[in-house]
């Protein structure tokens, strides 16, 4: 099996930083597409931002320029740098990967149990 941990999640002001983390686990034979999504209170979930096996990113409309994904594939880890945060990014965040456990399967899709992110003066 495969598990996905989120840390660095929290409470911060109104124009601050925070960088959240998710480290795969288990039975990895490679990682493709890796991502964030996230789900407003009374809302449903949401592409925040993904990078596939290599160096192409995508993002959404709403955090361009102020979010960076980035990953580590030597460590299995996926971050997202959240700057100049707003109100509105106060949400639980989740993190997925397409994961292969061996060579002859095909990527499954895990999310990480979420971690919360609010943004308030």
């Amino acid at each position: 099996q495969v598990q996905l941990m989120e840390s660095g999640g929290g409470s911060v002001q109104p124009g601050g930083s925070l960088r959240l983390s998710c480290a795969a686990s288990g039975t990895i034979y490679s990682i493709n597409a890796v991502g964030w999504f996230r789900q407003p209170p009374g809302k449903q979930r949401e592409l925040v931002a993904t990078v596939i096996s290599g160096s192409s990113t995508n993002y959404a409309d709403s955090v361009k320029g102020r979010f960076t994904i980035s990953r580590d594939n030597a460590k299995n880890i996926v971050s997202l740098q959240m700057n100049s945060l707003k109100p509105e990014d106060t949400a639980v965040y989740y993190c997925t990967a397409d994961v292969k456990m061996t060579p002859w399967d095909r990527a499954s899709t895990y999310w990480g149990q979420g971690i919360q992110v609010t943004v308030s003066s």
